[in-house]
């Protein structure tokens, strides 16, 4: 029996613990280089969504997206940029969101 057999109501998609780590540790460096402040978690029905702002009032600067229903497809998780572009798709959590980090420049000091 599914969850909402059970009178339970509908089930939500949420991220574990484990993707939720992986995702607040690339968060956590931008927010230390200074570049985001905010996020927002919404758990829906249909996916779950970790969204990135640089000011809390303005529209998302990058989406991280689970949705169950393209895990056999194009792959369970994305990253999607402001203006709706897929950025990265895939099956690997820590291999999309690569997409999100910054590689490191070389300085002369």
């Amino acid at each position: 029996e599914s969850a909402r057999d059970q009178g339970r109501g509908p089930v939500r998609v949420a991220f574990d613990r484990k993707e939720l780590n992986s995702i607040l540790n690339v968060y956590g460096q931008r927010v230390a280089e200074g570049e985001w402040r905010d996020y927002a978690l919404d758990f829906g029905r249909d996916q779950a969504t970790f969204s990135i702002f640089r000011h809390s009032s303005e529209q998302p600067l990058y989406r991280v997206v689970k949705d169950p229903s393209l895990a056999r497809k194009q792959g369970l998780y994305a990253v999607i940029a402001q203006g709706g572009l897929i950025l990265k798709r895939g099956q690997d959590l820590a291999q999309v969101l690569r997409v999100l980090v910054r590689k490191p420049k070389l300085s002369t000091v």
